[in-house]
């Protein structure tokens, strides 16, 4: 079977996979065989979700009527019914319902009805707590095909230190990164001298391992000095693999969706209130804005470098108008050409401008000529692709270390039909 829970947490405590890792334990004291759990994250512009959006499934064998009651037990439980924004869902499935529902869950957006469809046709059982959303990603994470998969994992808090201060030995997280990277990423950002992995929010996480298997997040965790941990769990997930990104023309874009868009410079990068830095690019069907926020620190330079004409594929979410980047591939550059007034040919001096449209005039030669000096100014950019620091990355944009992003990744959902 396949059980999966979401939104069990708020802003100010609980964390949906730490109620997964609890109830794990207490499947096995029950006697059930526990072959996998899956962290899914989903669309992560959606409004209503309380920090990474991701829903959880177990897969399991056992008595399929048990392991539901005892899944609805825990939720009842641990789950921050207090919270206005809590709305918790749990789901119980025998066989893998469509991953249409996964995808679009993924890329775009669900109701609580279509949730509801797909799971009566799949003759699941379910119950949605309060409003029932958690229904959505609880199905969801029960359709959810990986056809790129990562792995997390997670080590949790004992609850009487939940809201306290964390203890976690900073100097041993960039260990365990020197000695695991690239097998393991986003423990540490080196650029900033920062901690990733370790969160500041008031909920049961101490800390997480990302890698690309069992074998690396466990020997990433094994570096690592910290309070003593209540538990610890590893998740297979599609963090890191891009699959909230579809492609997307300029003038065709629906708010709330991630994109990977081709275009050409229009406007030069400025930068605003803030620090944040922001440019127009042109497609054949219009020109849109493009943002890096001051969130994303060193990867503002990249962007400030750009100028007009140079040619791009920019990736992130088309959200209030523009393009949030996540990462950029940079597909070819323009000669940066710099027109200043030229050298007085009779006394080397740098002339002026004589008025609009007038040419340059020396004032002590009194020489006059039409046209500027040219020069070609070094560009430091290069072709390639360019991404957000560890500390700015979103739990599913894909880190250059796995390689750059797929330009047409696949399926594309189109309503609740998949089109390759």
């Amino acid at each position: 079977m396949l059980i999966g829970i979401d939104d069990t947490d708020s802003p100010r405590t609980m964390c949906t996979t730490y109620l997964a890792a609890r109830l794990i334990q207490s499947l096995r004291e029950h006697g059930y065989r526990i072959h996998r759990a899956f962290l899914v994250r989903l669309n992560p512009n959606v409004t209503w979700k309380t920090r990474g959006n991701a829903a959880i499934a177990i897969e399991a064998d056992g008595d399929v009527a048990l392991a539901f009651d005892l899944a609805c037990r825990w939720v009842e439980a641990l789950a921050d019914f207090g919270a206005e924004e809590t709305h918790p869902g749990v789901v119980v499935v025998q066989e893998k319902p469509p991953a249409a529902f996964y995808y679009q869950a993924a890329r775009d957006f669900c109701s609580i009805d279509e949730a509801v469809t797909v799971l009566t046709k799949a003759c699941a059982l379910f119950k949605g707590y309060k409003s029932g959303r958690g229904l959505i990603g609880a199905t969801a994470a029960v359709c959810a095909e990986l056809p790129d998969v990562t792995f997390e994992l997670l080590v949790y808090r004992t609850p009487d230190r939940w809201g306290t201060a964390r203890h976690v030995e900073k100097t041993t997280l960039f260990t365990s990164e020197a000695d695991t990277y690239p097998h393991t990423w986003d423990s540490v950002d080196t650029g900033e001298d920062s901690t990733v992995c370790v969160p500041h929010t008031p909920d049961p996480v101490l800390f997480g391992i990302r890698g690309e298997s069992p074998f690396w997040v466990a020997r990433g965790r094994s570096f690592i000095f910290s309070e003593e941990p209540a538990c610890e769990q590893v998740f297979l997930t599609n963090q890191g693999t891009d699959a909230h990104l579809v492609p997307g023309t300029i003038g065709h874009l629906e708010e709330g969706r991630s994109y990977l868009l081709e275009g050409v410079v229009s406007s030069p990068p400025k930068t605003g209130k803030g620090g944040h830095v922001g440019f127009g690019i042109s497609g054949r069907d219009g020109t849109i804005h493009c943002m890096a926020y001051e969130p994303t620190k060193r990867f503002r330079d990249v962007v400030r470098a750009l100028l007009p004409g140079d040619r791009l594929i920019v990736v992130g979410s088309w959200k209030q108008g523009s393009i949030n980047l996540e990462k950029m591939c940079i597909l070819s550059l323009v000669e940066w050409v710099v027109k200043s007034p030229p050298l007085c040919g009779i006394c080397g001096k740098r002339m002026t401008s004589a008025g609009t449209d007038k040419g340059y005039k020396c004032r002590n030669c009194r020489t006059k000529s039409k046209e500027p000096q040219v020069t070609l100014q070094l560009r430091l950019l290069r072709t390639g692709w360019y991404e957000v620091p560890p500390c700015a990355r979103r739990h599913l944009a894909k880190p250059l270390v796995r390689g750059a992003p797929s330009l047409s990744p696949t399926p594309v959902i189109i309503g609740m039909s998949i089109q390759p």
